[in-house]
């Protein structure tokens, strides 16, 4: 996929977007997605921690270039951790470290209007961007918890202002997060470059999930946006469950394990 692929795809074919943070599942995924997105979301998946706040460039750098390697031929989005691009310049400087530390194609940023000037400065600049709007990960603390977005016209018309300002900055595509589902179709249908969601019903185009959640690795919480393709989880801790017994019983290595 690139840029001009992508663009494309609005109104013609579902685009299918997945979280990656290590060479390993990005290799796995990669044949099955358009676009794989190195989300901030590894600090709770990844690291352990409640939110994705403390996620530092240095780690999704690291992280991207671990995706990269494992995904050679994917179009790879590095997401910008929080306090990244709190001004023009700021965001200008990260977004050429990732750039030139990294072979993503694009970064991606939270904000509608608001993160609209930051937007134009870095495409003018060269860099490739993709938007997020709605429910905003980053702003969690602000918005005191995770809050759909979309449920008061004020909300909905401010949703499409957003989605519209992210476009006209010069957004090549947008994810939309946590948005009623008649809502995201009206905002999908305002603006003429793909709008990927997760958690926004299915009159997107295209769909976004972390990888952890759709294969039930992650078993915190599930979001009800979620659907798990397999119990991840449940068969990871049988294999191990079946290896540790082995050991204990000496039934592994066998002969054909053994040099």
């Amino acid at each position: 996929m690139t840029i001009t692929s992508i663009k494309k795809s609005k109104g013609v074919k579902p685009l299918v977007m997945i979280t990656a943070y290590d060479a390993l599942f990005a290799k796995l995924l990669e044949p099955s997605s358009d676009m794989i997105l190195v989300g901030d979301s590894l600090n709770m998946s990844f690291a352990g921690r409640d939110d994705t706040l403390s996620a530092t460039l240095e780690q999704m750098i690291y992280h991207t270039n671990a995706v990269c390697k494992g995904a050679e031929n994917s179009f790879i989005i590095c997401d910008m951790p929080f306090g990244t691009y709190i001004n023009k310049n700021v965001a200008l400087e990260n977004s050429i470290k990732v750039f030139q530390e990294t072979d993503a194609h694009a970064i991606k940023i939270e904000g509608g209007e608001d993160k609209a000037d930051i937007i134009k400065y870095l495409c003018s600049n060269s860099i490739a961007v993709c938007g997020h709007i709605g429910l905003l990960p980053q702003s969690v603390r602000g918005d005191g918890g995770y809050k759909i977005k979309g449920k008061t016209k004020e909300g909905r018309l401010q949703l499409i202002k957003d989605a519209k300002a992210v476009e006209e900055a010069g957004a090549f595509c947008m994810v939309l997060e946590g948005v009623k589902a008649d809502v995201a179709a009206e905002i999908t249908a305002s603006v003429n470059i793909p709008v990927i969601g997760i958690g926004a019903g299915v009159d997107v185009d295209g769909q976004v999930l972390v990888f952890s959640d759709m294969l039930g690795l992650f078993e915190a919480f599930t979001p009800k946006f979620v659907k798990k393709y397999i119990d991840g989880a449940s068969l990871v801790k049988s294999a191990v469950q079946n290896y540790s017994d082995e050991v204990k019983n000496r039934e592994f290595p066998k002969e054909e394990h053994t040099y």
